[in-house]
Parts: C-alpha cells; sequence; structure tokens
C-alpha cells in the first residue's frame, strides 16, 4: 500500500506537465534533424547543382531550338500589314462616306438657293470640314503613340 501512495505523490501535474513537455522537445529536436537531413541529401555539393544547371540549360537550348522563329516573325508581319490595311479601308470609307453625304446635301442645296440656306449651308460645311479634321488628328495622334 506504501507503494500506491508514493505511486500518486510522484505522479502530479507539475511532474506530468513536465513529462509532456520533455516528449514535446524530443519530438521537436527529431523533426527538425529530418528535415535538415533531407535537404542536405537533396542538394549534397555543389557538384550536383552544376550538374542540374547544365541539365537546365541544355533543355533552354534544345527548346529555343525548337521554336519557329521565321513562322512567328513572317505571323507579325502578316498581322501588321493587316492592321495597315484595315485603318486605310476605315479611312477611305469615312472620307467616302463624307464625300457622298455633302454631295447629296449640295445637290439637295441646289434646290433652294436663296442667301439664307446658302449661308446655312457654307456654315454646315466649315463645321463638318473642322470635325473632319479634328477626327483626322486624333487618329494621327493616336496611331503614333
Amino acid at each position: 500500500m506504501e507503494t500506491l501512495h508514493a505511486l500518486k505523490l510522484r505522479v502530479s501535474f507539475k511532474n506530468a506537465t513536465i513529462l509532456v513537455c520533455l516528449f514535446n522537445l524530443i519530438t521537436a529536436l527529431f523533426l527538425f534533424q529530418g528535415f535538415f537531413s533531407a535537404s542536405s541529401r537533396r542538394y549534397p555539393s555543389n557538384h550536383s547543382n552544376s550538374v542540374q544547371l547544365r541539365h537546365i540549360k541544355e533543355y533552354e537550348d534544345i527548346r529555343r531550338a525548337m521554336q519557329p522563329l521565321e513562322l512567328i516573325r513572317r505571323v507579325r508581319e502578316i498581322e501588321q500589314e493587316v492592321y495597315a490595311e484595315s485603318e486605310t479601308v476605315l479611312h477611305k470609307e469615312t472620307k467616302q462616306t463624307t464625300a457622298f453625304d455633302l454631295s447629296k446635301r449640295l445637290n439637295n442645296s441646289r434646290t433652294y438657293s436663296d442667301a439664307t440656306s446658302l449661308k446655312a449651308l457654307e456654315e454646315w460645311r466649315k463645321r463638318k470640314m473642322d470635325r473632319a479634321r479634328q477626327r483626322e488628328m486624333k487618329r494621327n495622334a493616336t496611331s503614333f503613340s
């Protein structure tokens, strides 16, 4: 009975806490040792690093050699040509529609040839031309930048 009573006195909360902390410390040490030994096994020396770097460089060289550089260059040229053609077509279309609109209005104005309508027509023409010039200047400014 005395041994049971002595065992109860030895196992207290303080002793149990110390025992658990000691166990945690030992576990942490084993984990750190495993972590550091695994990282040293991955890269044991500079020799393996240089071998890996050489393999990476060879891979990059092979990958660059396999790229169809001429095809890529030609595709870019074609894209630029299409873009330039579409700009000229749009520019011509706007000029044609503006010219058609002006000629249509001029033909209509000839039927009403009194002084007030001619003056209004001239003002309208000036405003229309100014707007067209401003649009053209904006287009040129955006295409240069």
